[in-house]
């Protein structure tokens, strides 16, 4: 978390971005290791999913793509990152040595230059050439994963139509929709909450109907028809891709920022406290909590001790979905001070908080808002407006 903390905001905005994209390429990389243009023939959804889980694998994937981030408004920051535009790249996945990814993005704007994701097994790179910096760390596991259970082969149809109704219980599907993407026939699906959804509007996938790998991604907000974020190929070839590919090494001279400092050198990362509730976590601060029964209209639903910096914090957790609201308390380090003018040109808009000025990141999927008081730091977080996000705040 201290390394998070000394990230300017601008290269926060940016790795935010180009994580999301780096998942959706992990995701196209996995399914992936399980034709030109016209639509494919309609089919039941869980028949096109099998399908896809049990099409041959191929070799790999060599894909060109772009990328739209609609996440941030511009005219609400000060400054310009070429990220926060969208970028056009080239993508390439392999099924060698456990999986390799390598996403490669170049802002049309220019100035920004190359922005390099690298993914192999469980770890991962992020080098931004603007700042020549790279953010490196670990993935977390997949549950089962070393207990073999992901190794059962391709479901049965009837196994996926069982899932698929225990999904809908909580989400609307679309179905498998014929659709064109990179000239390849694919079929889409689009997943949007039922209720609790916060500003989300929904998500889209789209995988090839021949092979089953992904070839397009998107994610929506509930104020707007156009995709927020958006990964999507606009040519691609499925045809092993040579090892050296991802043999990638940014300059000696670029800054190294651990996106794991917790986890020592041959040691564990530390875990998080186990208390919850108020007058447990209470117990373990060094400072008053303040997280009281309701916020912004929403009721409490937890208070948790977690672990930032070797120093115990609080999470109070109000509502429940994505429409509900977080805040993170943690005593201020020495010296520390919201709002201070960030790196590379570009700043928050500041807000007020009882007299406290703090920094509002307003997103179309979410508001963040952080502030300095009585030696406390509180960041609060949700998929709701500014408005409620400050109101929250104010009522700290």
């Amino acid at each position: 978390m201290s390394a998070l903390r000394r990230i300017s905001t601008r290269r926060l905005l940016a790795i935010c971005a180009i994580t999301v994209a780096a998942a959706i390429g992990v995701t196209a990389a996995a399914m992936a290791m399980t034709g030109g243009g016209p639509k494919p023939q309609p089919k039941p959804l869980a028949n096109a999913v099998h399908d896809a889980l049990s099409a041959p694998a191929v070799p790999g994937v060599s894909a060109r793509i772009e990328f739209t981030n609609h996440l941030v408004d511009a005219s609400s920051i000060q400054g310009t990152d070429p990220l926060l535009a969208g970028a056009g790249g080239r993508l390439w996945a392999s099924p060698d040595g456990g999986g390799k990814l390598r996403l490669e993005l170049q802002s049309e704007a220019g100035g920004g230059g190359d922005t390099q994701v690298l993914v192999s097994e469980n770890h991962f790179q992020i080098y931004d050439g603007g700042s020549e910096t790279v953010y490196e760390g670990t993935l977390p596991e997949e549950d089962g994963k070393d207990s073999g259970s992901q190794e059962h082969g391709v479901p049965a149809l009837g196994q996926i139509e069982a899932k698929i109704g225990e999904v809908e219980e909580h989400a609307e599907l679309s179905g498998a929709t014929p659709s064109d993407v990179a000239g390849q026939p694919t079929y889409t699906l689009r997943v949007a909450p039922k209720h609790d959804g916060g500003l989300l509007g929904g998500a889209e996938v789209a995988w090839d109907a021949d092979n089953g790998t992904p070839l397009r991604a998107a994610i929506y907000s509930s104020a707007s028809s156009s995709p927020v974020l958006q990964l999507q190929a606009t040519d691609v070839s499925f045809e092993a891709v040579p090892a050296s590919t991802f043999e990638i090494s940014p300059p000696a001279s670029a800054k190294v920022v651990n996106l794991n400092p917790s986890a020592e050198a041959g040691g564990e990362p530390s875990q998080p406290s186990s208390k919850s509730g108020v007058e447990a976590v209470q117990k373990g601060l060094d400072f008053q909590l303040v997280a009281p029964d309701s916020l912004a209209g929403l009721p409490r639903a937890e208070v948790r001790s977690i672990e930032i910096d070797g120093k115990t914090a609080a999470l109070a957790t109000y509502g429940k979905g994505l429409g509900g609201i977080a805040v993170l308390e943690s005593a201020s380090e020495p010296g520390g001070e919201t709002g201070s003018s960030d790196e590379g040109g570009l700043s928050l808009p500041k807000v007020s908080i009882n007299g406290a000025q703090g920094e509002e990141l307003d997103t179309a999927l979410g508001t963040v808002l952080r502030f300095s008081r009585g030696g406390v730091d509180y960041v609060v977080i949700g998929s709701v407006p500014p408005a409620a996000a400050e109101a929250a705040a104010r009522a700290l």
